[in-house]
């Protein structure tokens, strides 16, 4: 499964465990792009630097090719996306595998993109 950066996010707060056991019974897939968005943020502290450095060594991550370049493009001329999120939805399209994020709705209309919401149960 593909995460999606905000969902990288949610790991690192102890009020979300059930993010972190997904990463215990699933491989975890990341856009290069979340290393960009994730470990770029200018507010960053210490501490959660040195957490997302971790996660980013215990993941695999999909660099950014030109395949997934032509997908992204594609989704952005088809509908209003910021180039992170295109570029995303790429890698799990490209890699066929389920996007998980909590931001389920921006990325809802995309033909071909099994979006997952690990929140969407806590609702229910």
């Amino acid at each position: 499964m593909v995460w999606d950066s905000n969902i990288i996010i949610y790991s690192s707060k102890s009020e979300y465990p059930f993010i972190k056991n997904r990463a215990k019974n699933t491989p975890v897939i990341v856009s290069a792009i979340s290393y960009l968005e994730v470990l770029g943020y200018h507010r960053l502290d210490v501490s959660d630097e040195a957490y997302f450095e971790r996660f980013f060594r215990a993941v695999t991550i999909i660099d950014i090719n030109t395949h997934i370049l032509s997908v992204a493009t594609k989704l952005r001329q088809k509908r209003k996306m910021s180039a992170g999120d295109a570029i995303i939805a790429a890698t799990a399209i490209g890699m066929n595998m389920p996007l998980l994020t909590r931001n389920a709705k921006d990325f809802s209309l995309i033909p071909d993109l099994d979006v997952v919401n690990p929140f969407e149960k806590l609702r229910t």
